[in-house]
């Protein structure tokens, strides 16, 4: 804190603040999804979930080539509160 000498009044240099705390490790658990086809039914799927707020295209894995004809598989990892 600091006295500003012009006003006489007390003022303080910290800024309030939200809780930053994490919620307990208990209360989330880890969900992923896997999706498995052509690359382009792969990435246009991962587009879509996009549009609809669901996840960013970074969050999901590159494409990753599955051993079968003309398929990959890309997957998403997510915490999801479970309380």
């Amino acid at each position: 804190m600091f006295q500003d000498a012009n006003q006489g009044a007390t003022a303080s240099t910290v800024s309030p603040t939200r809780s930053t705390e994490p919620l307990p490790e208990h209360d989330f658990e880890d969900v992923r999804h896997l999706l498995l086809g052509s690359l382009t039914a792969v990435q246009r799927t991962i587009l879509d979930l996009h549009t609809k707020q669901y996840a960013e295209p970074n969050d999901w894995s590159r494409p990753l080539a599955t051993g079968r004809p003309n398929e990959v598989m890309a997957i998403l990892t997510r915490r999801v509160r479970v309380d």
